[in-house]
């Protein structure tokens, strides 16, 4: 059974997914041993306090990268984390750090990488993106993080069509509930469970 920490800066919708696929045995070969959050007072520590999983506040404004870095680095330490799941967090790790979990941080980007993804490309940026440049299909991918943006090895992609009328609004939700919320619980399943990721 791996450990895995759950990175969070808002909600949690994808935290919560990951939470309801562990109730439910979709994901088995891990479980969610702590949950950091780079906010104070955002609504994932609330879902992680209604399942009983050990929640923290990192606040990375105020500490820092390189602070908030050294704390995750002890709290990885301390609780024994196999994996590291991003899920809808807002901060670009350095490189010195992902270089020390090759192949063990795993990212959500709500877009088919390599469109519309990199710096400055998250939440509804991704779908303003995508709107203005007027594509007809636009999706999820789950990867593996590296020193480069968005630019690790990746796991699973779906798309998701983009309809005529659609806001950024309509079509981050349709992608949430399409793609999203079904590829990240398989692939970090896959991940804990070494058929995808193994260096060996």
């Amino acid at each position: 059974m791996k450990n895995i920490l759950v990175l969070v800066s808002g909600g949690g919708t994808n935290l919560q997914k990951l939470i309801d696929a562990q109730d439910s045995g979709i994901l088995r070969s891990g479980r969610i041993a702590l949950v950091v959050s780079s906010k104070p007072g955002v609504y994932a520590l609330e879902r992680a306090s209604r399942a009983g999983i050990p929640a923290k506040v990192l606040p990375r404004q105020a500490l820092g990268l390189a602070a908030f870095e050294d704390w995750l680095l002890t709290l990885i330490a301390e609780y024994k984390i196999d994996f590291i799941v991003l899920a809808g967090f807002l901060t670009i790790l350095s490189a010195g750090f992902v270089k020390q979990f090759p192949r063990r941080i795993i990212n959500v980007h709500p877009a088919l990488l390599p469109a519309f993804g990199g710096k400055g490309f998250y939440g509804l940026r991704v779908h303003e993106a995508a709107l203005a440049r007027g594509v007809k299909l636009s999706g999820a991918t789950i990867h593996f993080v590296n020193e480069v943006c968005d630019g690790g090895e990746i796991i699973a992609q779906k798309a998701v069509p983009v309809l005529p009328g659609d806001t950024p609004e309509s079509l981050q939700l349709r992608i949430m509930e399409e793609a999203e919320w079904v590829l990240l619980p398989e692939a970090v399943e896959a991940v804990c469970q070494g058929t995808v990721g193994s260096e060996q």
